[in-house]
């Protein structure tokens, strides 16, 4: 959206009503910290850092102070001074190709997303049928296919109720659930039930057992990853350079305390050697339940997980392809099959593709003996590419702010250059970290795991894009009038 376009003045002489100027409609600190906290807090998460127990405050915390505060505030300052996204922020910071790199990362990262999202899906629903099913490989992998390719109908049918479901799975399926969650976790030791998970301050840093009893903490860097779509909003406040920071801040404390409290509530309950990475969250409920005598609502629960992690996937499904279509068409940098739209002018070229590979990949639940392994390996592989973008996000805030240090900017971030080296370290020391296998897999064979997280994570995040870049043609380009008029409009 041109935004510059709409706030331009009136041409002089006594404007008429129809060229004045729209009013701003300004939204308060608070309510843009709850819209922050809506895209980025989940439950999902809550059952990988169940397993260390009370050191879960700490992996939590860490990654808030190294990667959310410096992403959500230069992510900020990029947005109040120029529009077009992340591509267009790293294409004026450093170039177009590695703009192009960015937005086809933030698309990429979607291709093991879903696997990892509906592996859940497939382990919650599976506590509604029969929760033998939750670990089984073919069970999670027909979940997968099914429940992606409805998604692609619905979404090439240009649906405008998506978002209406994923706003409110917010509520049905994060907050009710979670509230529950910690408040039936707090009866149970109230009983005088021993919690699962050792509670005393020799436990609130994890273990230290090398370097792999460090990996798991690069999950919480996906979880807290979005931040630079919610920048966007940074025009919308009366106040930005005092109210965005207030926003940030509230919003880090309420995500924190989402993602903190079911994971301590799941390890009271579930003894971490018995915990699965898909379906911890439903063994606490299921557990917690079965101690009231209610376990009849186990499967209520589990659709409210389910109807929540469903509108999240519907949300992203078409929302990172839109933007590399757009892209592409403007600059060549897909072919055109890629380019074409369907009669409700959606992607479905681009989504039929992406499903085609999410097809495959679901396969490997089929084929790998332990559901946990395979969800954490997509998991990961999914971290390392979203990191990418931010590694050239940071590196784009410190260039613009020294090659074009006059741009207007509704915000600047202060210490800009100390966030961004924060943030840059924190994002490739996670990168790296990922490749190494973490202690709760010491069993498998290392070589194997380091080739499959490279394989996904370089390949599709580098090779692929580096490919499409020297196969472009100019007759790539396909951006037309209609391009044009979404762009202005």
């Amino acid at each position: 959206m041109d935004v510059p376009a709409r706030r331009a003045p009136a041409a002089a002489g006594a404007p008429s009503a129809a060229a004045k100027p729209k009013a701003i409609h300004y939204i308060s600190w608070i309510a843009l910290a709850l819209m922050t906290t809506s895209s980025v807090a989940s439950l999902r998460a809550a059952p990988t850092m169940a397993v260390y127990g009370l050191a879960c405050i700490f992996l939590y915390i860490v990654p808030a102070i190294v990667f959310l505060l410096p992403t959500s505030l230069v992510s900020a300052e990029l947005a109040s001074g120029w529009t077009g996204g992340v591509y267009n922020w790293v294409s004026q910071g450093l170039s177009k190709p590695m703009g192009f790199l960015a937005v086809w990362c933030q698309f990429a990262m979607t291709i093991f997303y879903y696997p990892s999202l509906l592996g859940f899906v497939a382990s919650t629903l599976a506590y509604v049928i029969n929760p033998e099913l939750a670990a089984n490989g073919l069970w999670t992998a027909i979940v997968i296919m099914v429940c992606y390719w409805a998604g692609v109908w619905v979404s090439s049918r240009g649906t405008g109720s998506v978002a209406g479901l994923a706003s409110g799975g917010l509520i049905i399926g994060t907050l009710i659930p979670g509230v529950v969650l910690v408040v039936l976790g707090t009866v149970f030791l109230g009983q005088g039930n021993e919690s699962a998970a050792p509670m005393d301050a020799g436990h609130l840093l994890p273990a230290w057992a090398g370097l792999s009893s460090l990996v798991l903490i690069v999950n919480n860097f996906l979880s807290y990853s979005g931040m630079e779509m919610n920048a966007v909003h940074v025009g919308s406040l009366k106040n930005p350079a005092k109210e965005f920071p207030k926003s940030m801040f509230l919003a880090m404390g309420l995500v924190l305390v989402i993602f903190i409290l079911p994971a301590l509530a799941i390890s009271w309950v579930v003894p971490a050697d018995q915990l699965s990475l898909t379906a911890g969250v439903m063994q606490a409920f299921d557990a917690m339940f079965a101690q009231f005598n209610s376990s009849w609502l186990t499967p209520i629960v589990g659709i409210m997980l389910v109807a929540a992690s469903l509108g999240g996937m519907l949300t992203w499904l078409a929302g990172p392809s839109k933007g590399l279509l757009l892209i592409s068409r403007q600059e060549g940098y897909l072919p055109p099959f890629l380019q074409r739209l369907n009669k409700h002018g959606v992607q479905q070229n681009i989504l039929v593709t992406q499903g085609l590979v999410t097809t495959v990949i679901a396969l490997g639940y089929a084929l790998i003996p332990d559901v946990s392994s395979v969800y954490w390996i997509f998991s990961v592989i999914t971290t390392q590419v979203y990191l990418i973008v931010y590694l050239l996000m940071f590196v784009a805030a410190v260039r613009l702010r020294r090659s074009q240090p006059d741009h207007p900017r509704g915000y600047r971030a202060p210490m800009l250059v100390g966030l961004c080296g924060v943030g840059f370290a924190a994002s490739l020391a996670a990168l790296l970290i990922g490749f190494v296998p973490p202690s709760q897999f010491g069993n498998g064979n290392p070589l194997v795991y380091v080739l499959i997280v490279a394989g996904g994570a370089l390949g599709l995040g580098l090779l692929v894009p580096f490919l499409f870049y020297r196969a472009r043609k100019p007759s790539w380009k396909t951006a037309g009038a209609d391009e044009a008029e979404v762009a202005q409009s």
